[in-house]
This record gives C-alpha cells, structure tokens and sequence, in this order.
C-alpha cells in the first residue's frame, strides 16, 4: 500500500500510532464520563442508560463502546437476587374479579393504579414498604412504612395517594389477593375514593407485574447486600430512592428514557396544547 501511495513505511506506523494514541485518548475521555454518570446514580444505571445519559450530554457515541468501556473498567449495575413473597392469601375475605388482565398500559394518568407490599430489614427489626404506582407513567404515587404488615398499612399509602392525585372516580385499583387489600377497612377506603378494585389470580405474581417489577428495582438498586443501621436510616433512604431519584431522575425503559415526572409533564402540556 505504501508503495502504490508513494509513502515510505515509515510514514504509515508513525500515523498509526498517532491514531491509536487519539483513539486511546478519546476512550480515556468518554471513560471518565461513563465513570462520573456511573457514580451520579449510585452504580444503578448499566449501559442502556449510561448510553442515553451521554446522549443527552451531547455524545454521539455507539452503545457498544459504550458497553466495552465498562466491561473493561468492571462497572456493572447492581443485580438482583430473589426475595420471599409478603402476600398472605389463604383467607376467607371477599376478592375482587381482575380487571387488568395484565393489561398494563395506560392512556392517561390516574386510570389505573397497581399496588404491592415488600419488607426492608434493618437492625432493629423490619419495616414494610407499601407503594402505589400509576400505569401511565410507573410514577410511584403513593406510599407509606410501618413496622407491622396490617391493613393500615395500606390504607395510608391509599388515603396519601388520593389526597395529591385527586383521581376522578371509576380508576382501577390492582393488587394481589393480600389480606391487607381484602380487608373490610380498604375496601371502605376504595368506596370512598370512589375507585374500583382489581385483583390478581391466586398465586400468580405475573398478574401484579409492575408492582413486583419496582420492588425488584428498589431491591437491586437500594437495599441489596446491606442492612440499615435503623429503621429511621431506612425510612431517610427510602425516601430519598422513591422522591428524589425514582420518580424524578431514573430513567425509564419504557417510557423511552424519560423520567416518570417528566413523562407526566409531557402529557400535561399535550393536553393544554
């Protein structure tokens, strides 16, 4: 090639190692910004959405580079690891048909809720997380701990959920078959708010599946291989995951990379448009 060019030898390698230098001085570059988003969102973001992260940024790189960078640097998203079910449904309290279906996809907000309760340990013992997320944005809009898993729990994580949604009547409240949502108290309280109740079949977690997916999530990214010194230390960073980061910076693979508020403030300004 150097001889049909006209180009001694000589003249090739010293370019190539000059290419190879700006190609390793670029990947040095995008590394330290992968590192800085990495760390932005505390080790729970993985490639898709460090590669969006950079998009945004301005950085028109390709996903795969994207991937081998951190594959090479050892930075990996937080994984999962199974956990046991909270729901107790061998009771004799009254169901509701499912009216889901496993249709989980939502035209506007406040048509549909889904509910589930998980546990968070801490050294003093545990708390239990109930947490009411909207179909249309996976936006959580309500939620509540306490130390024991009573109807009230869920009760309060209802009553809060309505008081800053205000919903018009007729919404489809979907949970599992728990006691808590099968109690006399919340069905009461889903009167009241005037919101029909949907249940999931018995034993089939695929029913409720937005509701297990976000407590996966807050799982991996949160609690996973740690303990909470106390139950205030929990409730601080639970707070802080749901608030601030879920609901305003995480982005959603389903909702094309958006956060859930910003998905909900596109529809708002749809809708005045």
């Amino acid at each position: 090639m150097c001889r049909v060019l006209g180009f001694a030898p000589s003249t090739y390698y010293a370019w190539e190692r000059k290419r190879q230098s700006l190609h390793s001085q670029r990947d040095a570059d995008l590394l330290g910004s992968i590192r800085r988003i990495f760390a932005k969102f505390r080790g729970r973001y993985g490639t898709p959405r460090v590669h969006r992260e950079l998009a945004r940024e301005g950085s028109n790189v390709s996903r795969k580079r994207v991937a081998r960078l951190m594959r090479e640097a050892g930075l990996r998203a937080k994984g999962g690891r199974k956990y046991k079910p909270t729901t107790d449904s061998d009771h004799s309290l009254p169901v509701a048909p499912n009216l889901l279906k496993r249709d989980f996809h939502a035209e506007r907000p406040n048509a549909a809720w889904v509910s589930d309760i998980t546990y968070v340990w801490t050294r003093e013992g545990w708390l239990y997380l109930a947490a009411i997320i909207d179909l249309y944005s996976r936006k959580v809009v309500g939620w509540t701990l306490a130390e024991r898993m009573t109807a009230s729990l869920v009760c309060t994580a209802l009553d809060k959920a309505a008081r800053l949604r205000r919903p018009a009547p007729g919404l489809i409240f979907h949970t599992d078959r728990g006691s808590q949502y099968a109690s006399h108290a919340f069905h009461r309280r889903l009167w009241r708010h005037q919101m029909r109740q949907s249940m999931s079949r018995r034993g089939d977690c695929w029913d409720n599946a937005v509701a297990e997916s976000f407590f996966a999530t807050l799982k991996k990214e949160l609690v996973r291989d740690r303990a909470f010194d106390t139950r205030d230390q929990a409730r601080s960073e639970i707070f802080e995951f749901i608030e601030v980061f879920y609901n305003r910076h995480r982005a959603h693979s389903l909702l094309s990379y958006e956060t859930p508020n910003a998905f909900e403030d596109c529809f708002e300004k749809k809708k005045a448009a």
